[in-house]
């Protein structure tokens, strides 16, 4: 886990790093865009429908990249992933590549608490590097969860937050969206594609020993 800290410290330092270099009025003015909130309600209709522990359930991998606020790549990644099921609880197991050549996991443990009054499924996830408990909910094709990380940097404790979005989009495609603040204000996000099943065995699993030349 401390490796994963790690990799998230080096992409959410230099962002910091930025937004005390505006300070937080430049950065706000900066960061108006992100202030919109959408609902995951607005997606109850879409097709097709996600339910996370059975897209996650078995072997999985994933490409992703970190943008700063201002679209620049900072860093690019990969992994493997193996979900298991025990009754309500997804157990996901993520092994991370970073273009860099640096390594990380990180264990999910993610539990379906059943229908909300909406009719909604609400989900509660943990990882060692996660504050507290991510909180979520899936409507139609679309998974929103929200979480704390904290991250030591330098020496010092600093804890940013992720609105974290996830699209089905066909049996064996989701593309995810996490949306990174501090103070309220955006200061960087990740995408990722995950392919599974037929998808996910046509190209993996993947080779985590070294970075694709």
């Amino acid at each position: 886990m401390r490796r994963h800290k790690a990799s998230f410290s080096r992409f959410i330092g230099t962002m910091f790093r930025l937004l005390c270099t505006l300070g937080v009025a430049g950065a706000a003015m900066v960061g108006l865009s992100s202030c919109a909130q959408k609902n995951v309600a607005e997606f109850a209709d879409r097709q097709p429908a996600l339910i996370l522990e059975r897209f996650f359930d078995g072997q999985s991998i994933a490409y992703g990249i970190f943008e700063d606020r201002f679209g620049n790549v900072r860093r690019q990644f990969r992994v493997n992933l193996n979900g298991r099921i025990d009754g309500n609880v997804l157990t996901l197991d993520e092994d991370f590549l970073y273009d860099d050549g640096e390594r990380a996991n990180r264990i999910w443990t993610i539990v379906n608490n059943g229908k909300n009054a909406a009719g909604h499924y609400q989900y509660q996830g943990t990882a060692d590097d996660i504050t507290g408990t991510a909180t979520g909910v899936v409507a139609g094709n679309t998974l929103n969860w929200s979480y704390d990380v904290v991250l030591n940097m330098s020496g010092n404790d600093v804890e940013v937050h992720f609105d974290d979005w996830i699209y089905k989009q066909d049996e064996d495609v989701a593309i995810n969206r996490a949306y990174i603040s501090k103070y309220g204000i955006e200061i960087g996000s990740v995408t990722i594609v995950f392919l599974r099943g037929q998808a996910a065995t046509a190209v993996g699993p993947l080779d985590l020993s070294k970075w694709p030349e």
